[in-house]
């Protein structure tokens, strides 16, 4: 029997995207000329394949079928990230010099979405194999055995970081393979070691990327008050940055947004700043937009679903046996809490944006995809969880 509960949550959240993304997209069709249901046809499209997808992952055996579709997830996807780069501009646009979409006809493909989900799976898998009678290991050790998977999230960021200028995507990868890490056993000084040179990569990406440096002046701008009056010392003053960097006008209206919701919304389809002052409000600010429309009490019941949903993730990784299952589930959960909190702390000015989807919310095809499959897998392990005769996890 699979898991009821985590299935529900999901079509729970993709049925509240489409009424979103219809909702918050009505500038945007306007704006461009298309018509009032393009972006609502199109993600309803996403939607039926993810869950038609992500019901016939569950029906399937997960002994039989569970590893072949996780390989095949992380060795295509690996392949195409590479390719891409080599593809001819008829399929691989550069938008500001970064190549993340194929084009096939009407339908575009971002390969990095279902990388995510078959670098995770990869991990467990060989985690499995290569640590599964791994007690307690010397710090040279763990670099040995760690040192393959540092090499391929290395490439990862290259292709991903760099030729795609997706800093948030290996923001995230980065935190989830780091936190795996700890599952399998790392010692703590081993993973400090890994958390230190990762935070100085992510620091040096910044640097030699002007258009993130700019991001990070801009972000700085709207914080620095309330930062610097923290610490009323004269020393501190020179990280002031002055006025004549761009202000951040999509951070202001998304929390002009968020709190112009109040408790209950603006109710829905009248909210005020989808109209041209949050320009991707249906996609990386979905969240400022649904706070707007439905207020605070609608963003708590998203908040609440989302944590249902790595919650039950979370229960279904502890009850099964194999480690190959519990690794994968984990990660697929950590995956879609860090996506959450990464947009979130983005769209309330906390940190600065990293163009991350909110998991099932946002409009785009490839991560809704890319996410039920992730789902279906898991719907698919779950069907090895013990439960008593209703159908609960024992």
């Amino acid at each position: 029997m699979i898991d009821k509960p985590l299935l529900t949550a999901v079509m729970a959240l993709l049925t509240l995207s489409l009424v979103m993304d219809y909702s918050l997209s009505v500038y945007t069709v306007q704006h461009f000329g298309y018509n009032e249901f393009h972006f609502f046809i199109r993600q309803t499209a996403a939607v039926f394949a993810g869950l038609t997808a992500m019901i016939i992952l569950s029906k399937l055996d997960p002994d039989k079928w569970f590893a072949p579709t996780g390989i095949m997830l992380f060795i295509v996807f690996f392949i195409l990230m590479i390719a891409m780069q080599f593809l001819p501009a008829s399929l691989v646009n550069a938008v500001g010099g970064a190549k993340r979409w194929i084009h096939l006809g009407p339908l575009s493909i971002a390969p990095v979405e279902f990388f995510k989900v078959g670098f995770v799976f990869f991990l467990a898998w060989s985690f499995k194999r290569k640590l599964g009678d791994k007690e307690k290991m010397g710090f040279l050790e763990e670099l040995r055995l760690f040192a393959p998977y540092l090499i391929i999230f290395a490439i990862a960021v290259v292709l991903i970081a760099i030729f795609q200028k997706d800093l948030g995507q290996v923001v995230v990868l980065g935190a989830t393979l780091l936190t795996l890490f700890l599952f399998v056993g790392s010692s703590y000084k081993f993973f400090l070691m890994l958390l230190s040179s990762a935070f100085a990569g992510v620091i040096a990406l910044i640097f030699f990327a002007p258009h993130r440096m700019a991001r990070i002046k801009s972000w700085w701008v709207s914080v620095q008050d309330t930062v610097l009056s923290l610490f009323p010392f004269e020393s501190v003053q020179y990280l002031r940055v002055e006025a004549t960097v761009k202000e951040p006008w999509q951070i202001s209206n998304s929390l002009n947004a968020i709190h112009n919701g109040g408790l209950w919304g603006q109710g829905l389809g009248n909210g005020q700043f989808k109209l041209g002052y949050l320009s991707e409000v249906h996609t990386d600010f979905i969240l400022a937009g649904i706070t707007e429309e439905l207020g605070f009490a609608g963003l708590a019941l998203v908040v609440f679903t989302v944590l249902f949903v790595i919650f039950r993730i979370f229960k279904i990784a502890s009850k099964v046996q194999d480690p190959m299952y519990y690794l994968f589930s984990v990660g697929i959960g950590l995956l879609i809490a860090y996506s959450f909190i990464l947009n979130a702390y983005g769209i309330s000015g906390i940190t600065p944006i990293k163009g991350i989807a909110v998991p099932f919310l946002s409009y785009g095809g490839s991560h809704i995809l890319a996410m039920c499959i992730a789902i279906g897998m898991i719907l698919m392990v779950s069907k090895k969880v013990p439960r008593d005769m209703h159908g609960n996890i024992l």
